[in-house]
């Protein structure tokens, strides 16, 4: 086991550095990088996504590429124009509500401004609004980004989704609503949500976030929690693995980061990430590594746990 830690480019989620911890089991790598607000229980999936990948790998790909969204932090609008000219990804997904509407309609231009008439742009508001506030805005920012193709949990419970849902004519896509759920199948059954965004270490695993995309019922987004290559590379065995996949996924988030474990990151191309078979190996670990016991004895007692 290696303790890892990484600096941002940006401050994203409130952080400025990753960490995490890589395992290395009879199948190749996994990568066990909870937040570290998480308790030991939320903390679960996330090791049984990185022993996942490491003692058993991934079912067999039905695809070999995956489409990816460049992400746009909270930047000013010419900071978002070079992130997404500079990506080569045709859809850019755009943190919004950490700011005010005006301000996120002038970064949703530019963004719009850098992806031509054909790209698609989506928006992601973390659970920021309440229902009023979210009508209001999607509205304003529809408008600015020339048609959003979905907005990600634009507030905190099923009800106000559903609320929202029925206000507006943008699609809405459940994030927090379905990894945090004990019933992921609700968000479905509550005319909450048109789309399911899915995150392969907080719901356990490739195996196990099928089940749940197939409970869902809906179109599914398969989305970061911020890896390395190393945990990445379940998520892209994740979008690799589904049974269809009409939307592109928000994996390219690497650029978010000073470094990587790997020589051999998995970086886009031309808007596509090609799918391994296994976790690329993790040969840059003593670059990154720290001495850090807390990470350890967190993996000790979640496992415990198991």
């Amino acid at each position: 086991m290696h303790v890892y830690s990484i600096p941002m480019n940006v401050r994203f989620r409130g952080i400025t550095e990753r960490s995490g911890v890589l395992v290395e089991g009879p199948a190749g790598w996994g990568e066990f990088c909870p937040f570290v607000e998480y308790d030991d229980e939320e903390c679960v999936p996330w090791l049984r996504c990185a022993l996942e990948a490491a003692d058993e790998g991934w079912p067999e790909p039905k695809r070999d590429k995956v489409p990816v969204n460049c992400t746009v932090p909270v930047v000013s609008p010419e900071r978002a124009h070079e992130i997404v000219k500079s990506s080569g990804c045709g859809t850019a997904k755009v943190k919004v509500a950490e700011s005010t509407v005006e301000e996120d309609c002038e970064r949703l231009e530019a963004v719009r401004d850098a992806l031509g008439p054909q790209g698609h742009v989506r928006i992601d508001a973390n659970m920021l609004w309440d229902v009023e506030t979210a009508v209001k805005a999607i509205k304003a920012m529809d408008r600015a980004a020339g048609g959003l193709q979905y907005v990600e949990q634009p507030c905190r419970t099923l009800d106000e989704l559903a609320q929202v849902r029925r206000r507006t004519t943008v699609l809405i896509a459940a994030d927090e609503s379905i990894r945090k759920a004990e019933d992921p199948v609700k968000v479905a059954v509550a005319g909450a949500a048109d789309i399911a965004v899915i995150k392969v270490a907080p719901l356990g695993g490739v195996r196990r976030a099928l089940e749940i995309a197939e409970a869902c019922g809906l179109p599914c987004v398969v989305s970061s929690a911020l890896e390395t290559s190393v945990g990445m590379a379940a998520g892209i065995a994740l979008a690799a693995a589904l049974p269809e996949l009409d939307y592109a996924c928000g994996l390219a988030t690497l650029s978010m980061f000073q470094g990587d474990v790997t020589s051999a990151p998995l970086r886009p191309e031309n808007g596509y990430l090609a799918v391994p078979r296994t976790a690329p190996e993790p040969d840059l670990i003593a670059e990154h590594e720290i001495d850090d016991p807390r990470w350890i004895d967190r993996l000790n007692r979640v496992r415990a746990s198991l």
